[in-house]
């Protein structure tokens, strides 16, 4: 009796390892020569491609110093008058210095569209302000929180490093200078009026709860008058950096190279594949 065994008949279409071996090796020249085509593309693109840097200012939040919990029973009456309590908006600064609206206001001071936009083309018509800031936003300005620490960095990336640590620093100042100025023209602006309503009202018990709340705003107007560092403290400035952040050559070659030899094994097995198809 004829014993078949399925097994042996499959086994003239498999390759093994070591057949798997002996077409690698008999194609290693092919093998090597993808890789180096590879390797030289990716070492050109490393050496021709535009270099960035990345220069970092890492910020601490001012904490506003508060009158205590006194105010907040006269939240209600505050709200009214349009007077912020003290220790409100705490979030502010940072989405200040993430939104595109500063993005804008400091492309346009610094005179940056035309710098932004450099080399790029624009389909649906010449390049506007709505282009630079798209940039700025997306590819130069990047904002990080650690919530642990409470620290801000803002990163600055931009092709000359000199530049980037300039941008960043002075995005910060700007942005402390934009809120100092903005919380001194409303408290003075609340203190005129509740001063004013004080005066006007006959009411002792009135007058000491809006009396209270005018204590709040004389303080947050003396805390913005006095303080430059009024959103952020500084913890270390930027400075230049000295290395690039992109490209990273070495690790471009390391890539490069691996792509190429396992796209030379590749066509090797493939090729070993097709010469020992069963014909019809």
């Amino acid at each position: 009796m004829e014993n078949r065994n399925p097994n042996f008949s499959s086994r003239s279409d498999e390759f093994d390892l070591w057949e798997l071996w002996e077409a690698i090796w008999a194609g290693r020249w092919i093998i090597i020569a993808i890789a180096v085509v590879f390797t030289l593309g990716g070492v050109t693109y490393a050496l021709l491609a535009q270099e960035w840097y990345k220069a970092d200012v890492v910020l601490a939040p001012v904490e506003k110093k508060s009158i205590g919990g006194a105010l907040s029973q006269f939240a209600g009456l505050a709200s009214l008058a349009g007077v912020d309590i003290p220790g409100a908006g705490e979030r502010e600064p940072v989405a200040v210095l993430k939104s595109k609206e500063f993005a804008r206001a400091f492309i346009e001071e610094q005179r940056l569209l035309a710098m932004l936009l450099e080399g790029q083309s624009f389909p649906d018509g010449g390049p506007d302000i709505r282009d630079a800031v798209r940039v700025f936003h997306e590819e130069i300005r990047f904002v990080s929180e650690d919530k642990k620490t409470g620290l801000v960095t803002l990163s600055i990336r931009w092709k000359d490093p000199e530049i980037a640590a300039r941008w960043a620093n002075h995005l910060v100042n700007r942005l402390n200078d934009r809120l100092r100025t903005q919380a001194e023209t409303e408290s003075a602006r609340n203190v005129t009026f509740l001063q004013r309503e004080i005066a006007a009202s006959s009411v002792v018990s009135l007058q000491q709860s809006m009396g209270r709340v005018l204590e709040g705003e004389m303080q947050k107007l003396m805390l913005a008058r006095g303080n430059k560092e009024f959103a952020f403290k500084v913890i270390d400035r930027a400075v230049p950096p000295k290395g690039r952040e992109t490209p990273k050559r070495t690790l471009i070659t390391l890539v490069s190279m691996l792509v190429g030899g396992f796209l030379g094994i590749f066509v090797i097995l493939l090729r070993k594949a097709i010469t020992n198809r069963p014909k019809r």
